[in-house]
């Protein structure tokens, strides 16, 4: 924790996100742009923004320290990853590979493969091992500008192995300088060797896991995969509205291979609807009247060479969006948000000031924060300094460019 004050900068550029709006279509010039900018923190939060030097002549006589930036550099918010899957065990590269080489899921899921693969393998890891995991990965995500990052369970599908999940994610919060939000996906998809019916497993999950998350402080977050394959919108509807009672906020894999679960998200005023990849022009207008963000995840569609989330269309009909990275082991494993996020620029034809609202400003919404995702006073001292002196530079590099200095509640984690 920053005791006395400190001025960062200069930045040449620095964006703070702070007048973007919240829903649809933007063009760059909708960003504020400060140039020779200075940021003065104290006690994790930001105090002030503004010129470098003016700054400096203002607060040098009130125990200022100055951290000097001696390279151009852009100055962001931190980045925020809503939608993830890093708490897990093993290796889909034979899924992978059998992929490309036509195999289609059923046939994966016949050999062995599939989510259930990763279950098993998960099952087999010990906590302390799955905090290890989560760890190492973290460290591929402060690369990225990261400083907020959602984790899900969904590989464990019972209570003590969903409980060792969830447990591991809270214990790796504690352990990184990075913060988790926690969600539980206990239906991910029905357990092969649960023994009953497929609602008796949602049933139990309710009744029985619900309140320990709730108790232990382990997720405030309940997400479910709504999928002809998975749980239709019928059957988690009761599991849902359990959810709701106990106060958890509702999150849901939606329209990735069918339509309909958009129509759930809607109905039980969802935070987000992810995935989406299948959503008509339909599901676009039911989703841009209501308040359920919708979050692209383009790592799902590169890795599985499907389409990609229609993001364009959802911001011209005025829906907000976010963009995740769902990082998986089996169908989003490249874990680069920055380079996914480039590429869905690319084929969506999104703005810059599009994208990087969707990795800051309209994605703190989708974990209920406030505090973070612009740079404004009062506000967490998250944010990152990229090594250029035009912003536009980021994205033009395809996720190559990364940043060169991340803070997190005003700590240097990263400095190249």
């Amino acid at each position: 924790m920053t005791k006395t004050k400190q001025l960062v900068g200069p930045f040449t550029e620095l964006l703070t996100m702070g007048n973007i709006p919240l829903r649809g279509a933007i063009n760059d010039d909708t960003i504020q742009i400060i140039s020779h900018a200075g940021i003065v923190i104290e006690d994790n939060k930001i105090v002030s923004i503004g010129h470098f030097d003016k700054m400096y002549n203002t607060y040098k006589a009130k125990n200022l320290h100055v951290e000097e930036l001696e390279e151009k550099s852009v100055g962001l918010p931190g980045f925020i990853d809503v939608h993830t899957h890093i708490c897990y065990g093993g290796s889909r590269a034979r899924d992978y590979a059998m992929r490309n080489g036509g195999k289609t899921y059923l046939d994966i899921a016949k050999a062995g493969g599939g989510i259930w693969q990763t279950v098993n393998d998960t099952r087999k890891e010990s906590q302390e091992a799955l905090v290890n995991g989560i760890l190492r990965r973290l460290e591929k995500v402060k690369q990225n500008g990261i400083t907020t990052i959602e984790i899900k369970s969904g590989y464990g599908l019972s209570i003590v192995e969903e409980l060792k999940m969830l447990r591991a994610i809270k214990a790796s919060s504690v352990a990184s300088k990075l913060d988790i939000v926690a969600t539980c996906l206990a239906a991910h998809i029905f357990p092969k060797d649960y023994d009953g019916t497929i609602s008796e497993y949602l049933y139990e999950i309710s009744q029985k896991l619900f309140p320990i998350l709730r108790d232990e402080k382990l997720s405030t977050r309940i997400d479910a995969f709504v999928e002809e394959e998975a749980f239709s919108g019928e059957l988690i509807a009761p599991y849902f509205s359990r959810a709701q009672e106990l106060g958890f906020d509702i999150c849901i894999h939606a329209d990735q291979f069918s339509t309909g679960a958009s129509k759930v998200a809607v109905d039980f005023k969802a935070v987000s609807a992810d995935h989406l990849e299948a959503s008509t022009e339909k599901e676009i207008i039911l989703l841009a009247n209501s308040d359920v963000v919708p979050v692209a995840l383009p790592g799902a569609s590169i890795g599985l060479g499907c389409p990609f989330t229609p993001a364009r269309k959802l911001l011209d009909a005025g829906t907000s969006l976010a963009i995740a990275s769902d990082w998986n082991p089996g169908s989003a494993p490249m874990g680069d948000l920055l380079t996914q996020a480039s590429i869905l620029a690319t084929f969506e034809k999104l703005s810059n000031a599009e994208v990087l609202a969707a990795l800051t400003c309209r994605a703190a919404p989708v974990l209920r924060l406030k505090d973070r995702g612009v740079l404004a006073p009062n506000k967490l001292a998250d944010f990152t300094a990229f090594p250029t002196n035009d912003y536009r530079e980021i994205f033009y590099h395809q996720g190559q460019m990364k940043p060169s200095h991340v803070w997190k509640k005003a700590e240097l984690i990263l400095s190249s």
